[in-house]
C-alpha cells in the first residue's frame, strides 16, 4: 500500500517542490522502498513505494507513458490478463509484466475517464492530463484504498493518508462536529464524503473526482448490481463455479512470494487459507504462507487455537498465535504506535496493531476472510414468512426441506439462538444517550438524526436484502481504512478475496436456499480440503465480547476516574455519563465507552500529533510533526 500525495494550484501558480518533497517523505513509513516526486507548473505528484507484487519490482512512480499524462497510484489491478488483452486489441503496447499503475494509464489513454469502469481490484489514483489540463482521480468500488482531499484557498491537495494532508499549512485542525456526533451516536462517521476534520474530505468508494476548465465535480461510476438469480441443473455446478471464482480472486491477490493469512478457526478465513495453499502449490516456485491467529486462553471460552491448529497442520503451513488475554482497555493509547488519525471506537486497538506487526514480520501482504459473512447472510424466518404470506406453500415446504437437508440435523437450526435473538430484538429498543450535550444535540438536530438513521429501510433487493444491506454498509469503508498503513503505521497490505467484484456478483445471484443456509456453499466447496471438525463446525462467535468482559470484571474502573479534555465539554455532559466499571450489559458498555474513546483520541491530538518527530513514529513513521513543520514554512 504505497503512499500518494498531490498538490494542484487552481490559480495556475507553481507548486512548492520543497513542500511536495516534505509531504512525500512523510509517507516513507508506508512506502519505504523509494520516495519520488514530479511537478510541472501548477501540479505536482509524490509517491512512496511499497513493493507488494512481482510486477512492482520494475515499477517507478510518479509515472508517465508519454511525458504528458502522469499518474501517482496505490493500486492492485485484478483480472490483469483480460484487461491486457482488451488494451492490446486497442493497440496499446502492454503485457502481463506491465505494472498496475501503467495499466491504469493505458486504460485512461483508451477510454478516458470511463477507464474506471474497466478496472477491477483495489485502487486510489490521480492522473494529470497535461493535454487537456485535467486532474482525474479515482477510488475503488468498496473503498479498500483510502483517498482524502482538501480544497484550501486556491489549492487542491490530496493523499491516501489523512495525516499527510494535515501537513499543509492551509489545512486547519478544526473538527467536523457532525462527524464527532456520529462517532458518539453510532461509533463511526455516517457521511462517507467527510472526515473528522472540517477541511479534509474523503472521496467516496466507487467515485471519481475531476477538475477541468475550472469545473470541480465528483461522479459515481458503479453501484453493486441487482441481477437475476442463477439457475443451474446440478448442485455441483454452483459449487464448482464458486471454487473457480475463489481461486481467481485469491490468485489475483497473491502475486508475491510470501503472504500471511489472518486465520481464525472459522470457515471463511480457513477457506481463503486453503485456496491460497492450492493456488501457490501450482507455481513454479511455491510461495510461503503464514497464518496468524488471535487466541484467548483465560478471559473467555475460545477454541480458535484448536481449530486453527487443525487447519494449519492439514495445510502444512506455520501458524503464529497472539495471546489476547493480557490486553487492558485503552492499552498504550498514549503511544504513537496505537495513535489513529480519526477517532477509533475499539478500546483494544493495541491488539489489532500487534497482530499487524506480527504479520509484518513475515510478509507485506495478508489475506483476510472479510466478506464471507455478509455475502451469504440471510434471514431464514423472513424468507419463510414471505413465502407463507404469499401463499407459496409448495415453495415454502421445498425451501424448508432444503434447509433441513443442508444442515443435516435439527441442532443446526440454532433454534435456541434464533428464539433468544427474536425475543431480545422485540424487547430491546436503543435509546438516545442521555449524556449528549443538550445544546449540541439541539444545534445539530441529533435526536432526529438518531431516529432517522436507526429506522432506515433495507435496500430494495428482491430476494437478498440482508446480504445487500450488509455489503453496501459504510462500516466496511471505515474498517478498510482503519487497517490501512496510513492509519496503522505498519506497511502491511490487507487483501480481501471475498470482496472481489466477480465473487460478490455471483454470491448475490445464488438461490438463498440451500446455499446461504449455514454457509452450505462453503461447506460443500471445502469437502475433502479442510478437516471435518472445522468444515462442519457451527457458526461460533466468541462466547463473550472481550472489551465488555474486561469491563464486567472491573477493568474499566480506572477509566471512570479520568478527567475529560476541555474540548469534550461541548459534546458530552460528563456529569451524566454513567461509570462503566462493572457494567454487565454489552450494549450499554459499548455506548458508554464511545465518549471515553473520543476523549483519548482528543488527548492524542495534543500529546502525540503535535509532538511527532522523525525519531518517534511507530518504528518508522517518518515525517515532521505539524508544529515543527510550521516553523519550517509548511
Amino acid at each position: 500500500m504505497s503512499g500518494i500525495v498531490g498538490i494542484f494550484h487552481l490559480d495556475s501558480g507553481p507548486v512548492d517542490r520543497l513542500l511536495l518533497r516534505r509531504m512525500t517523505e512523510f509517507l516513507a513509513f508506508r512506502g519505504p522502498d523509494a520516495q519520488e516526486i514530479w511537478s510541472a507548473g501548477p501540479v505536482g505528484f509524490g509517491h512512496a513505494m511499497l513493493r507488494t507484487t512481482n510486477e512492482s519490482v520494475r515499477e517507478r512512480q510518479p509515472a508517465s507513458l508519454d511525458g504528458q499524462v502522469w499518474i501517482t497510484a496505490d493500486a492492485r489491478i485484478d483480472g490483469r490478463l483480460d484487461l491486457v488483452r482488451e488494451l492490446q486489441l486497442e493497440g496499446r503496447d502492454c503485457s502481463e509484466a506491465t505494472p498496475d499503475p501503467e495499466l491504469i494509464l493505458h486504460a485512461y489513454h483508451v477510454w478516458d475517464e470511463e477507464c474506471v469502469e474497466r478496472l477491477l481490484g483495489d485502487f486510489a489514483f490521480a492522473i494529470w492530463d497535461g493535454r487537456h489540463r485535467r486532474l482525474f482521480c479515482g477510488r475503488d468500488h468498496f473503498g479498500v484504498k483510502p483517498f482524502y482531499y482538501a480544497q484550501v484557498g486556491n489549492c487542491l491537495v490530496f493523499s491516501n493518508t489523512l495525516d499527510c494532508l494535515r501537513l499543509h499549512r492551509s489545512a486547519s485542525d478544526k473538527l467536523n462536529v457532525l462527524a464527532v456526533a456520529d462517532f458518539l451516536l453510532f461509533g463511526s462517521n455516517q457521511e462517507l464524503d467527510s472526515t473528522i476534520f472540517a477541511d479534509l474530505r474523503r472521496l467516496r468508494p466507487a467515485h471519481t473526482l475531476t477538475w477541468s476548465q475550472g469545473d470541480f465535480h465528483t461522479h459515481r461510476y458503479w453501484t453493486l448490481p441487482i441481477e437475476d438469480p442463477i439457475s443451474y441443473q446440478r448442485a455441483d455446478e454452483y459449487v464448482e463455479h464458486f471454487r473457480e471464482l475463489l481461486r481467481r480472486a485469491v490468485r489475483d491477490r497473491l502475486r508475491t512470494n510470501c503472504v500471511g493469512v489472518f486465520m481464525s478457526g472459522g470457515l471463511d478465513s480457513t477457506t481463503v487459507a486453503a485456496t491460497a495453499k492450492e493456488v501457490a502449490a501450482k507455481w513454479s516456485s511455491p510461495g510461503e504462507i503464514h497464518a496468524h491467529t488471535v487466541v484467548y486462553d483465560r478471559l473467555i471460552p475460545d477454541e480458535e487455537r484448536r481449530y486453527s491448529g487443525m487447519v494449519a497442520e492439514a495445510l502444512g503451513i506455520p501458524v503464529g498465535y497472539l495471546l489476547a488475554d493480557n490486553y487492558a482497555l485503552y492499552e498504550r493509547w498514549d503511544d504513537p504506535e496505537v495513535y489513529s488519525p480519526e477517532p477509533n471506537a475499539n478500546p483494544l486497538q493495541a491488539l489489532e496493531v500487534d497482530l499487524l506487526r506480527q504479520a509484518a514480520a513475515h510478509s507485506r501482504v495478508v489475506l483476510t476472510g472479510n466478506g464471507g459473512d455478509p455475502a451469504l447472510s440471510m434471514s431464514l424466518s423472513s424468507h419463510l414468512w414471505k413465502l407463507g404470506r404469499g401463499l407459496q406453500l409448495g415453495r415454502l415446504a421445498r425451501d424448508f426441506g432444503l434447509f433441513m437437508m443442508c444442515t443435516g440435523r435439527l441442532s443446526r437450526l440454532y433454534l435456541r439462538t434464533r428464539l433468544r435473538a427474536f425475543y431480545e430484538g422485540h424487547l430491546f429498543h436503543p435509546s438516545f444517550p442521555t449524556w449528549v450535550n443538550e445544546e449540541f444535540a439541539a444545534r445539530l438536530s441529533l435526536r432526529e438524526r438518531w431516529e432517522r438513521l436507526n429506522k432506515q429501510p433495507l435496500p430494495g433487493h428482491p430476494y437478498r436484502p440482508l446480504a445487500y444491506q450488509a455489503l453496501v454498509s459504510p462500516v466496511w469503508t471505515f474498517q478498510f481504512e482503519a487497517s490501512d498503513p496510513g492509519a496503522t503505521g505498519i506497511p502491511v497490505e490487507s487483501r480481501n478475496p471475498f470482496f472481489d467484484i466477480r465473487m460478490l456478483k455471483y454470491l448475490l445471484r445464488l438461490p438463498p436456499l440451500p446455499w446461504s443456509a449455514d454457509k452450505e456453499l462453503f461447506r460443500r466447496a471445502m469437502r475433502g480440503i479442510l478437516p471435518e471438525p472445522v468444515r462442519l463446525r457451527q457458526k461460533t462467535p466468541l462466547a463473550a465480547d472481550p472489551a465488555s468482559e474486561l469491563v464486567k470484571r472491573g477493568d474499566g474502573a480506572w477509566v471512570d476516574q479520568l478527567e475529560p479534555e476541555s474540548a469534550m465539554r461541548q459534546f458530552v455532559d460528563w456529569s451524566r455519563l454513567p461509570g462503566i466499571g462493572g457494567e454487565k450489559d454489552p450494549y450499554r458498555c459499548w455506548i458508554n465507552l464511545r465518549p471515553r474513546s473520543l476523549n483519548f483520541w482528543l488527548h492524542s491530538q495534543s500529546a502525540i500529533w503535535y509532538k511527532y518527530s522523525v525519531s518517534v513514529a511507530r518504528g518508522g513513521r517518518n515525517g515532521t510533526h505539524k508544529a515543527a513543520a510550521s516553523q519550517e514554512g509548511l
